[in-house]
């Protein structure tokens, strides 16, 4: 299970960075048209909007990877002072403290595309449902919960990090 996991959400971070390519190329297009617009040519029609989705998406794609491995900032000024037991103790209650957040922040979300969706708003320009940016989000924002979980059961020492997956030979 837990190399199905880390792999999913290696894929989704692969995933966000294509999704983050996309986006660029859209924004340096979009200005490239405003300055040449002398020449008849003008801005992506809608490109906020798209970015505005996309980055949301990206990010979701982005933190499950980033947690899994560690990747998110500490402040470990006395991290090496603390015995050994106090600092798991702290590692387990971060990644207690991160998988409660990102549930309820999940949890949100749904309510909030649901709310988009019955209301039926749309983007201005573009004129899409405000929720299918919610929805697409909610895949790698739902994964990311199961990503969460798994960390802090790795924390806790129920389950074990997947050979292939750890940093240096030892689990961070």
């Amino acid at each position: 299970m837990g190399r199905f996991i880390y792999s999913l959400s290696r894929m989704m971070t692969w995933f966000g960075a294509f999704t983050l390519t996309l986006l660029a190329t859209v924004t340096v297009v979009s200005i490239v048209g405003r300055a040449l617009s002398f020449a008849g040519l003008g801005p992506v029609p809608g490109d906020f909007e798209l970015v505005e989705a996309g980055t949301a998406l990206v990010v979701f794609c982005f933190l499950p990877w980033a947690h899994l491995r560690g990747g998110h900032a500490t402040v470990d000024l006395f991290w090496k002072t603390f015995p050994a037991p106090v600092r798991r103790a702290l590692n387990v209650t971060a990644d207690a403290l991160m998988l409660v957040v990102w549930v309820l922040l999940v949890w949100r979300m749904g309510l909030a595309m649901l709310d988009y969706k019955g209301n039926a708003e749309t983007t201005f320009i573009l004129q899409f449902p405000v929720w299918w940016g919610y929805a697409v989000a909610m895949v790698p924002a739902a994964t990311g919960c199961v990503a969460y979980l798994w960390r802090l059961l790795e924390s806790i020492g129920v389950v074990a990090v997947p050979d292939g997956f750890k940093m240096g030979g030892a689990v961070h």
